[in-house]
């Protein structure tokens, strides 16, 4: 488990050159009428952690969820340019909403455990959606253990597998929703804010499995805490009403941002 100080030196050091896992091209969001993402490019790059920070309504989320196709589930809701994952444009011919969130998976701000599943049953749900069965009930058994591992949760649940997940802390029920999108093996894993409703101690937690899922895939995180960015990410990307205004390595946005918008935003001038 990665310590504060490691989370911290993130910050100082730039990760080696990885190559693109995901890349929108000229991508623009709407709902109904509105123009919530203009012109987005931006490229997420192979097993780092990318943090999309910027004032509220400012077009994070959005974007966020047009990365899973997410965003089409809304009413009047549509999109015009491109997601590529590995080169293949998701909203393509051919390639459907279900299968792309089988590779790219999300988890949301609240967790949303499910109350009348055990602990375990929650993390397998994650299979079923994702058409995947388990061979044998110790196969089950492996891919939950596998998940909780990678969620940094095992040690604090393995006694309690057939428990309902309400008995967790918040910080352990959101790390029980990162361990289900895990269990299904996601190529790139998105995250819309996912330490705001904790407090700083399980904010802690999951920032420090952040960390560690870098080395395992492309993860995504939108975040209104700076502070966090700079502890958890390889790159920053900073948005203002709907534009991708920059995007960098997470050292060089926050000591030498190349736009002034960005500058002031970090600087706290408005926000």
């Amino acid at each position: 488990m990665a310590t504060e100080q490691a989370l911290a030196a993130i910050a100082h050091d730039e990760a080696p050159p990885s190559p693109v896992r995901m890349e929108t091209v000229g991508l623009h969001a709407y709902f109904g009428k509105t123009h919530a993402l203009k012109g987005a490019s931006l490229q997420l790059l192979d097993h780092q952690v990318t943090a999309i920070i910027g004032p509220s309504g400012c077009g994070k989320s959005t974007l966020l969820r047009c990365l899973n196709r997410m965003h089409e589930t809304v009413v009047g809701a549509r999109t015009e340019g491109q997601v590529l994952l590995d080169g293949h444009d998701i909203y393509g011919n051919g390639s459907s909403p279900v299968s792309v969130r089988r590779v790219v998976g999300m988890v949301f701000q609240r967790p949303t455990p499910f109350p009348t599943m055990s602990i375990a049953d929650n993390v397998a749900a994650g299979l079923r959606v994702a058409g995947r069965r388990p061979e044998s009930p110790a196969h089950k058994a492996e891919i939950v253990e596998k998940a909780l591992r990678s969620a940094a949760l095992w040690d604090e649940v393995k006694d309690r597998l057939k428990s309902s997940p309400l008995a967790l802390s918040g910080g352990q029920q959101q790390r029980l929703c990162i361990a289900r999108t895990l269990a299904t093996e996601p190529e790139v894993m998105l995250l819309d804010e996912p330490t705001a409703s904790l407090d700083p101690a399980s904010s802690q937690k999951v920032e420090e499995l952040v960390y560690e899922l870098r080395r395992q895939i492309t993860v995504v995180m939108v975040t209104h805490n700076m502070q966090q960015a700079a502890r958890a990410s390889d790159r920053t990307a900073f948005m203002l009403n709907g534009e991708l205004v920059e995007v960098g390595p997470t050292r060089r946005m926050f000591t030498a941002p190349e736009d002034s918008r960005t500058e002031a935003y970090i600087t706290g001038r408005f926000g």
